[in-house]
């Protein structure tokens, strides 16, 4: 995407050991930015990071849980004498844990939360506090299509994503002031090792076609996403293009809700 003005930047993204995160490492990497590749995975991450600098790009791994604000608040401390002030924000971080409302335990709930909800709040604390006095910053959460519409054996995903969304919205609401922008990306099933791990012999054509079964419609536009196609809306919503734009949930899932 060109013109997206992000030489020079500082980019921190969280959840950038595989799948959608790393997507979005290696797309803003390839504009020019600085990456802080955050990862609970400390394997995965040094190896995205690695990656990268074989080819000349800027990304560094910082392996954190997001999910313990006081290691949160370090992090990002060490990301900002690393590398230099967070111009950018993208949490990308989640777990999902699939399964029956009656037979989820308490460990299920509060995991789910604690990563998905928690995380993007101790996170995006963290940076905004650093981003005010410096009056400009872009902070991007990277939500769910299940936000929009009941899925079954998907209700405390559904319900975390959905805070960390609502939250994500009442912050840009709060910083709009301090010229900083808040959005959020919410894909539908996207091809990766989360998604794939709840496919059947049938495979990504299930998921296509839809389920009558469990209520689900398919994909209109007949594909699974690709982790590109939300790094590629995560990118753009990031960008001075995207300047006027803010407190927004933009659906990247192939029609797959239905949403007006």
């Amino acid at each position: 995407m060109p013109g997206t003005g992000f030489a020079g930047k500082v980019v921190l993204v969280t959840g950038a050991g595989q799948g959608i995160g790393a997507a979005v490492v290696d797309a803003f990497a390839r504009a020019g930015a600085a990456v802080a590749a955050l990862d609970l995975d400390r394997v995965r991450v040094a190896a995205v990071a690695a990656e990268h600098r074989a080819q000349g790009r800027a990304v560094t791994a910082f392996p954190v849980d997001v999910s313990y604000s006081a290691a949160v608040d370090r992090v990002v401390d060490r990301v900002e004498t690393d590398l230099g002030p967070v111009d950018a924000l993208v949490n990308v971080a989640g777990i999902l844990r699939p399964g029956p409302i009656v037979k989820s335990t308490d460990e299920d709930w509060l995991a789910t939360f604690a990563v998905n909800s928690d995380g993007v709040f101790f996170t995006s604390r963290a940076v905004a506090r650093r981003m005010v006095p410096r009056g400009a910053g872009v902070i991007v959460t990277v939500g769910s299509n299940a936000v929009g519409v009941p899925r079954m054996e998907m209700a405390a995903y559904a319900a975390a994503k959905a805070a960390a969304t609502m939250f994500t919205r009442c912050l840009g609401l709060e910083l709009a002031e301090h010229g900083i922008r808040c959005n959020v990306v919410s894909p539908g099933s996207t091809d990766t090792a989360m998604q794939r791990g709840l496919w059947t012999d049938e495979g990504a054509r299930r998921v296509i076609d839809g389920s009558p079964e469990t209520y689900r419609v398919g994909i209109p536009l007949g594909r699974i996403a690709e982790a590109a196609d939300i790094a590629d809306a995560v990118l753009f919503l990031a960008s001075e293009q995207a300047r006027h734009i803010t407190m927004q949930n933009l659906y990247v899932d192939g029609g797959a809700t239905l949403v007006g």
